[in-house]
Parts: structure tokens; C-alpha cells; sequence
């Protein structure tokens, strides 16, 4: 967890790994009759103003789901735009990422589709920032929950992991970036509330909130109400505490 001191002295609690689901694109466009790709193209400067928010308020993990496994369904077209958007963003915003102190990361990027102009820029950038400790910075990109446990599986039984020997720990340590704490919390804009495949094993007690506000319009005022949403929380990970027991609550 990361404190935060208020202008008023009150230390509070902020989470240590924040994650969000960027949700809302394609609605943010149609409700200007602009084609989807343009709530794309929107989300940047969400991207960018989350970040910067983030690493200012101290939050040290940050996730961001950009692209599913199953995103590669959608019309060839929007999805060789997004690849474009995507390569654009990387070149443009790589030096001050750099600059700021965070580490990025690109979560999946295992598909044979990823242009590899793509590949070899993501592959700089990831090179570029990979000794900076400010923020982590990760990207899910052709990224898919139930993809990584799978691989995490196989990679058990390559190096020939006796069963009785596999446990969570181990288990989790065959995952893709091990180092990585579980999430805190999740944000998913536009209201709707799936998990849609995102980081399974990580989000597995996290909190999520749903703001309505679609992710083109999702500023740093939005993050700090899902912050406070979730300080106002409390987290007892399936433990009874005294203070639920008083009330007869169930636990989560």
C-alpha cells in the first residue's frame, strides 16, 4: 500500500498495484457519429493523464489493458488502425516515460500478427525503461488471463515440477513477469462490469469499481473518485474481522 497525506494531515491508504480495464471507446465515437477507430485515437490522452497521475500520487504498479487475445476478432481494418495508434503512441511518448522514471512492460505480444515495426518499438521501449523504478508501467497487449495461466501450467511441466511440489507460490512464479504484486484494485470505465479475460491470477481478491464515465473521457479526477471508492473500503481477503462480525456482515 502507498500513504498518502492529505492537505488536511489525514494519512490514508492508496493501493499498491492499480489496474484498469480502458472500456468505452467505440461508444465514445458513435456518440458523436465519429467511426469507432476515433475513440482510439481519443483514449491517448487518457492513457498519458492516468499515468502521469498515477506515478505523481505515488501508485508504484500500473496496468493497462489495451488490446485483448480476443480483440483480434474485430474488423481488420479498426484492428491495423489500432496497430498503428499504438506504434505512433510509443514513438511519441518513449522519452518522457523514460524521463519520468517508469519501467514499461508489454504484457501477451506473442501473436504472429503484431506488425514488427510494432515488435522492434515496444522492444525499444521496454529496453529504454527497464531500469527505472519510479512506476511499473504494464501494457496488456494481446494479452489473455486464461492464456498465461495455460502457459504458466506448461512451463511447470517443463521443468518438471513434482506435483505435490506445485502450490500457489510456484505456480505463481511460472506466470509472465513473477515480480508483479497482485492488483489492488481495477477500474473498468463505461459501466460495464466484466473481467473480459484480464490477468486472472492477479485480480484474483482485487477491488474493482465501475465508473460510467467512458475511457476518452476519463481524466484525474475520475481516478481519484475510484481511489477513494476503494480506501473507502475494507479488505478482509475472506477473514472475519471483529468489526464485520459486530454487524453480521459476510466476508469477501
Amino acid at each position: 500500500m502507498v500513504e498518502l497525506r492529505s492537505a488536511m494531515g489525514v494519512v490514508s491508504e492508496l493501493p499498491c498495484h492499480v489496474a484498469c480495464v480502458m472500456d468505452g471507446n467505440g461508444r465514445w465515437a458513435a456518440q458523436r457519429s465519429l467511426p469507432r477507430t476515433a475513440g482510439h485515437e481519443a483514449a491517448e490522452a487518457a492513457v498519458m493523464d492516468i499515468i502521469e497521475e498515477a506515478r505523481s500520487a505515488g501508485i508504484r504498479w500500473l496496468s493497462l489493458y489495451a488490446f485483448s487475445t480476443e480483440n483480434w476478432r474485430r474488423p481488420a481494418g479498426e484492428v491495423d488502425i489500432l496497430m498503428r495508434l499504438v506504434r505512433r503512441a510509443v514513438r511519441k511518448h518513449a522519452p518522457a516515460l523514460h524521463a519520468r522514471g517508469v519501467r514499461c512492460r508489454f504484457l501477451g505480444m506473442s501473436d504472429p500478427r503484431i506488425p514488427p515495426a510494432l515488435v522492434r518499438d515496444i522492444t525499444d521501449l521496454m529496453t529504454l525503461t527497464s531500469d527505472n523504478r519510479q512506476m511499473t508501467l504494464t501494457v496488456a497487449f494481446d494479452h489473455g488471463g486464461r492464456r498465461d495461466i495455460v502457459e504458466a501450467a506448461r512451463s511447470l511441466i517443463r521443468a518438471d515440477v513434482p506435483a505435490e511440489q506445485v502450490t500457489e507460490a510456484t505456480f505463481a512464479r511460472h506466470l509472465p513477469y513473477s515480480d508483479t504484486p497482485d492488483v489492488d484494485l481495477v477500474i473498468r470505465t463505461s459501466g460495464e462490469q466484466r473481467i473480459s479475460n484480464f490477468m486472472l491470477w492477479q485480480v484474483a481478491y482485487a477491488e474493482w469499481v465501475f465508473p460510467q464515465v467512458l475511457w476518452p473521457d476519463f481524466r484525474a479526477t475520475h481516478l481519484w473518485e475510484c481511489l477513494d471508492a476503494y480506501r473507502s473500503r475494507q479488505r478482509r481477503f475472506g477473514d472475519v474481522r471483529q468489526s464485520t462480525a459486530a454487524t453480521g456482515e459476510e466476508p469477501r
